[in-house]
């Protein structure tokens, strides 16, 4: 006879191990086991059938796979968790006595760890690194914007506002910035680097309140690994465009010499002079130094793009326009100088307009690294953010800070018209909404396509249209619709009588031999296409079904957000007819 088999031996019972068993197995606590999960990248697994997994139990359960949890096993950093215990014991003990030389002994030789191979072991290949950027990131700007409190150590803020300011930089040496969206959540920024699109959030320049409900020491432990994650980062980045790191300032002693000949107190007092350096790198306005100061990069850069028109390089014509127009978008706002006023979040907007080329600056007294004054005769720009604004200078155009957004998001400078002080902005359209065929496209986003197109989006039609119906009266009105029936009416007689004339002169022929061939292409198109599906299976033709469903779908959805915004124009015409009426009144 074969050996009996038993149940639960083998299959799906012997690949899983519930988290209380992990537990057991690695001798850790449930804190220090979730701990050691997060900076391996180890992951609770829901079974496809659990009543198996749990041997015919229906209790609810965390479970693993045995084979992660093996892996788990090697990890060195369990022993310097087991350390760590073994020290919190001693130190209690020798507090608890009150021998403080000894306690004070014991917090010296505190054990720590570090996670670098881990980074190299989740990480091969700095690309893997690269897609996985946006947690890292997302995670190190809330801690960056985080108070400081006991909840929190001080250290890993101060570390995260570094390495956020660090990849920043990077971004607007690289010049990799491609989309902006304000929301509620914060500010969504996305950058190219390396062909890889990475999207990161940065929170609003609010107070914050801790949450009680939120679990920190969960959240620490991803920043824990995110911090040395995004340090090597930093520095590979930082390393491709030769730049020094840590960053380093290229004009450091003048920075200094201004500070400290300043003549105001409050510019001085922002930090000591040890901090200047670092503060300054912080205001995002100054550039950083190269290792090599020729731009060997950037002349490579624009030899390719002449290779390029000229036709050299064997590459096709899409590809060039392509590669000619991201070089003019890097240059977006290259020849512009912008001025801060004091009511606008300042870093958000410093990082944009210098990812595009465009100089900056605010007033003395807000903060730390600014360039020139409010004075200055050759500022462009001036971003306000309040309605009742005194326009001292006639030399440069006031605008709003959604300017600055809408002009990224649409690749081009916009005109000044709806963002002014005081005016009602026009809608801020998301840039990570993909426009598919069928779907609904706001006015708004047309007027942006035709004037990327070089058309004409015909802005100010509908002022034009108001007056003209504002000037008729209600009589040319009626009129008008008189004439619209009489002429529905004479057309209704004629294409009848014209269809009872084709009834009687129908005539059926013989079809030729190649009449298939003299048919419309449309035609057999859609002969084709008829009878394609009807050789498909049932399983294709089912699925086939459902991708048609969904484009109807969406086709119905995009006619009833079009409805929608066409009453929605009507009910403000029919406003804004009323006030121009009371006015004239």
């Amino acid at each position: 006879m074969g050996r009996e088999k038993k149940k639960h031996e083998a299959g799906a019972a012997t690949q899983y191990i519930s988290r209380k068993q992990a537990c057991k197995k690695l001798q850790l606590s449930l804190a220090d086991f979730r701990r050691l999960c997060i900076l391996k990248g180890v992951y609770p697994r829901q079974p496809a059938n659990k009543k198996k997994v749990n041997k015919g139990s229906t209790s609810n359960k965390t479970f693993y796979f045995l084979k992660d949890i093996l892996f788990l096993s090697h990890e060195k950093i369990i022993n310097k968790f087991r350390e760590y215990k073994i020290f919190v014991r001693k130190l209690r003990k020798a507090e608890e006595r009150g021998e403080t030389t000894k306690a004070e002994g014991i917090r010296e030789r505190r054990p720590t760890y570090q996670v670098d191979h881990i980074v190299r072991e989740r990480y091969p290949q700095f690309i893997d690194a690269v897609r996985d950027l946006d947690d890292a990131l997302c995670m190190c700007f809330l801690f960056a914007r985080l108070p400081k409190s006991g909840r929190i150590h001080v250290q890993t803020i101060d570390l995260c506002r570094r390495l956020t300011v660090e990849f920043m930089h990077y971004v607007i040496a690289s010049r990799s910035l491609r989309k902006v969206f304000i929301s509620i959540k914060g500010i969504y920024f996305q950058a190219e680097i390396k062909n890889q699109l990475v999207t990161w959030v940065v929170s609003h320049d609010f107070p914050h309140a801790h949450a009680t409900d939120v679990d920190f020491r969960v959240m620490s432990t991803f920043t824990e690994f995110y911090h040395t994650m995004l340090g090597f980062v930093n520095w590979r980045l930082y390393k491709e465009v030769e730049l020094c790191y840590p960053p380093k300032l290229n004009m450091k002693k003048l920075v200094e010499e201004k500070q400290e000949g300043a003549e105001g107190e409050d510019v001085i007092n922002f930090c000591t002079k040890d901090e200047v350096s670092a503060e300054v790198v912080k205001s995002l306005n100054a550039p950083l130094t190269k290792i090599d100061s020729t731009n060997e990069e950037d002349e490579a850069d624009e030899e390719q793009i002449i290779l390029l028109e000229e036709g050299n390089v064997g590459s096709r014509e899409d590809e060039r326009k392509k590669r000619i127009e991201e070089s003019k978008f890097k240059k977006l706002f290259e020849g512009c100088k912008f001025f801060i006023s004091r009511e606008v979040a300042r870093e958000g907007m410093v990082f944009i307009i210098r990812c595009f080329g465009g100089e900056v600056s605010w007033e003395k007294t807000v903060a730390i690294g600014s360039t020139f004054d409010v004075n200055d005769e050759t500022i462009t720009h001036q971003l306000v953010d309040r309605p009742n604004t005194s326009m001292k200078y006639m030399s440069r155009t006031y605008v709003q800070p959604q300017w600055v957004y809408d002009c990224v998001n649409a690749r081009m400078k916009l005109g000044v018209k709806g963002y002014l002080p005081g005016d009602q902005l026009p809608p801020h359209l998301s840039p990570f909404v993909d426009e598919k065929p069928g779907s609904y496209v706001p006015p708004e986003r047309q007027r942006i396509i035709a004037l990327q197109r070089g058309e004409d989006p015909g802005i100010g039609e509908e002022d034009d249209e108001l007056s003209e119906e504002e000037g008729s009266d209600d009589d040319d009105d009626e009129e008008i619709e008189e004439d619209s029936e009489a002429e529905e009416e004479e057309k209704g007689t004629t294409e009848a009588a014209e269809v009872n004339k084709d009834l009687s002169e129908v005539k059926i022929k013989r079809a030729d031999k190649d009449s298939f061939m003299k048919a419309k292409p449309a035609n057999i198109a859609a002969e084709e296409k008829r009878l394609a599906v009807s050789m498909m299976s049932k399983k294709t033709k089912k699925l086939y079904g459902k991708i048609k469903y969904g484009e109807r779908r969406r086709e119905r959805e995009a006619e009833n957000l079009a409805s929608k915004r066409k009453m929605i124009d009507e009910a403000t015409k029919q406003e804004k007819k009323k006030k121009n009426k009371v006015q004239k009144s």
